[in-house]
Order: C-alpha cells, then sequence, then structure tokens
C-alpha cells in the first residue's frame, strides 16, 4: 500500500475515534472497558498519551519519554483527546515524514521503524481502542468500509507469539474465528479481543 494511502486510512481511522470519544460524557469515565483493569478513564489516559507519543516520533522526537507520560485526565477529557488526536494527524500530514524512522521507545527489543510501519501500528491501535471505548458505552462501533481491507490486512500481519502474554502486551493472544467472518470481527479476534465482550 503506498503510504499516501496509508495516511489517508490512518485519517479515518482517528476521526472516527474521535466521533466515539465525543459519546463519552462524566458519568462514564469509571466504565470498564475490554483492556483488562482500565476503566475508560485509564483507556482515554492512554489513547491521548499515545496520539501525543507518536506525534513526536513523527517530528523526529520519539526519544522524548515526555509525550508518552501518561497524565490524569483534566476537566475535559474528550475535548483533551480531540486536541491529541488533532496534533498527530497534523504531526503525520508534516512534509518528510513518508521518509523519515520513527523512534517508538516502548517498543522492544527493536524501536526503530520505518514511517509506513510506525503509521500502520497507531492505525490499528485505534481502530481497535475506537471499539474498545464504543464497547464500554454499550454503543455499536461502525468500521468504515473503506478502512475494513486494510485494517485487516493489518491486524492479521501483528505477530501472534509469547510477547502478547507478557504484561502490558497491547494486544492478548489471537483468538478463534472463521474466515468468512465480517472483518471487524476478524480484526478484533486476531488481536485477541473478544467481539461480544462483556458477555
Amino acid at each position: 500500500m503506498h503510504i499516501n494511502e496509508l495516511l489517508d486510512h490512518h485519517r479515518t481511522a482517528i476521526r472516527t475515534s474521535i466521533s466515539v470519544v465525543a459519546e463519552i460524557h462524566a458519568d462514564d469515565l469509571d466504565r470498564p472497558t475490554p483492556c483488562a483493569e482500565w476503566t475508560l478513564a485509564d483507556l482515554l489516559a492512554h489513547m491521548t498519551a499515545q496520539h501525543h507519543g507518536f506525534a513526536a516520533a513523527a517530528r523526529g522526537r520519539g526519544g522524548d519519554r515526555t509525550p508518552w507520560r501518561v497524565r490524569p485526565a483534566g476537566p475535559s477529557p474528550a475535548a483533551e483527546y480531540a486536541d491529541a488526536a488533532e496534533d498527530v494527524l497534523a504531526a503525520f500530514a508534516e512534509p518528510g515524514v513518508p521518509h523519515r524512522e520513527f523512534h517508538l521507545p516502548e517498543f522492544h527489543p527493536v524501536s526503530h521503524f520505518p514511517a509506513a510501519r510506525a503509521i500502520g501500528f497507531h492505525l490499528i491501535d485505534y481502530v481497535v481502542h475506537g471499539w474498545d471505548v464504543a464497547r464500554a458505552l454499550d454503543l455499536r462501533y461502525h468500521l468504515p468500509p473503506e478502512l475494513a481491507g486494510p485494517a485487516l490486512r493489518i491486524a492479521l500481519a501483528v505477530p501472534n507469539g509469547d510477547n502478547r502474554l507478557a504484561p502490558g502486551a497491547a494486544f492478548r493472544p489471537a483468538l478463534d474465528t472463521s474466515d468468512d467472518a465480517d472483518p471487524l470481527h476478524r480484526i478484533l479476534t486476531a488481536l485477541g479481543r473478544a467481539p461480544d465482550w462483556p458477555r
């Protein structure tokens, strides 16, 4: 996939997540989420910090741990999230980004990646986290049709090794599913999410 096409799909994923997060109200923040042991407030703080970190990485400053730090939510966490999301979109759109190496210090043992791979990481994370937020709110998550195929290809390319059992792993081991299931179902199960959560 050409990186400009990837950036278009990434923009769709992030804007979809902004729409879902906008549905959060203050009394929702203590709700459980599909991310084990994280409340909706915890998940939103993580998502916001990751936007700041990836924006810094796109600008050549990924090695600075400060942007990656998870901070307590302020009085308007959904607005803070939207601001962080707009910042990462602006960062990814800057000239030279497609040819830049991203330093992602939270990744081990390799932490430097070409732009296309790093953008793919961020894209799939926000497809899944958008779904996480929707499920926490008991809302239906709509995966844009143009995003379904690219997101599924990225999800299926994520290694399904023992690293998924490590504390703090981004995804859990893949779950069994049918190859003819819909793309969102296959994305979720490939990354260890139970599509019928919280049943």
